[in-house]
């Protein structure tokens, strides 16, 4: 039985991966500031199904805030086996309208969860990063080793400080550091500001589906659990890594509605737009390292994955079909 602190634990990913380590017998000390970057009803059903855990611990605070670092000194137990950081503000197009508070979480709130490493001590940090870093030059499947000293948007240069100052800290203080780039992430209660969500609510409502350029640009998608698992597996001693989790099967994004369609019942009524300066036009990952390193390997294919998600949005149908998809 280990003790992990694990951020953002309200969120969607993070959500899973309490549930994993406390269905293992782990105990979670989870923070969550619960903020409403989107729909707060997501949070308030992932948080209540863990705050019925025994072993889950809650702590509502901002890891931006510097006085945090204390906060979580006096409230953790006397050995903590590692910090998952997955607490971000997330999103490529949000991030141009309010960029201050990306730097504020996802730059400030690392910088103070390391500093709790350094001082507590703990010897394990996992930073989650993302896909966006890699830049429209280099050719798919991406690889840890191309360029992304080229951000496109805010988000991704948030998270490129992010990874520079958990390097930092191997480097001064020998801490392990394993950093995370998540590809395109799905599967039930995930984030409505995402595709899947958005499109499985739209075409079960018939609302208008809104796609930005054409449809035939293309994501790798990777199903919840199997991501979980690899954030879980990144826990063992690495040095310092930065490994690429997800994005293994690769559709269009017309491919995907045409999917969504035969699982609802129903015709999406798209809406197409122009294409959006900060997306980019494919994000299939290379996952050999993750193969390597951690013995990580995809199980949930997109067959059963999309299958699982159109099946939990049916079942709570009353409020999700309520939720705001920005």
């Amino acid at each position: 039985m280990a003790n992990y602190l694990l951020t953002g634990t309200a969120g969607f990913i993070a959500f899973r991966v309490a549930e994993l380590l406390l269905e293992s017998g782990h105990h979670v000390y989870g923070v969550d500031n619960l903020c409403d970057a989107y729909d707060i009803r997501l949070k308030d059903y992932r948080l209540k199904r863990l705050s019925a855990q025994p072993h889950f611990h809650f702590l509502k605070a901002d890891i931006s805030a510097r006085e945090t670092i204390a906060a979580l000194q006096a409230w953790l137990p006397a050995e903590v086996d590692g910090v998952i950081n997955l607490a971000a503000r997330a999103g490529v197009r949000t991030s141009l309208t309010d960029p201050w508070v990306y730097v504020d979480t996802n730059m400030t709130g690392t910088l103070n969860l390391l500093e709790l490493c350094r001082q507590y001590p703990i010897r394990k940090f996992i930073l989650a990063s993302t896909s966006s870093l890699y830049a429209e030059e280099s050719e798919p499947p991406f690889s840890e080793a191309d360029d992304t000293n080229h951000p496109l948007q805010p988000y991704a240069a948030s998270k490129k400080g992010a990874e520079a100052m958990a390097h930092a800290y191997h480097h001064l203080y020998d801490l392990d550091v394993t950093v995370l780039r998540y590809f395109t992430v799905y599967g039930p209660a995930g984030r409505p500001d995402m595709v899947m969500f958005r499109f499985c609510q739209w075409i079960a409502e018939s609302k208008p589906v809104v796609v930005n350029g054409d449809g035939e640009q293309s994501r790798g998608f990777t199903y919840l659990d199997d991501i979980a698992r690899g954030t879980i597996q990144a826990l063992k001693p690495l040095g310092y890594e930065v490994i690429n989790l997800g994005g293994h099967e690769v559709i269009t994004i017309n491919h995907l509605i045409r999917m969504l369609e035969a699982r609802i019942g129903k015709a999406a009524h798209i809406s197409y737009q122009p294409f959006h300066r900060a997306d980019v036009h494919t994000n299939q990952a290379d996952v050999t390292r993750a193969k390597a390193l951690l013995g990580w390997e995809p199980q949930v294919d997109l067959e059963e994955g999309i299958t699982h998600l159109v099946n939990w949005y049916m079942a709570e149908r009353e409020w999700a079909s309520q939720v705001d998809t920005p």
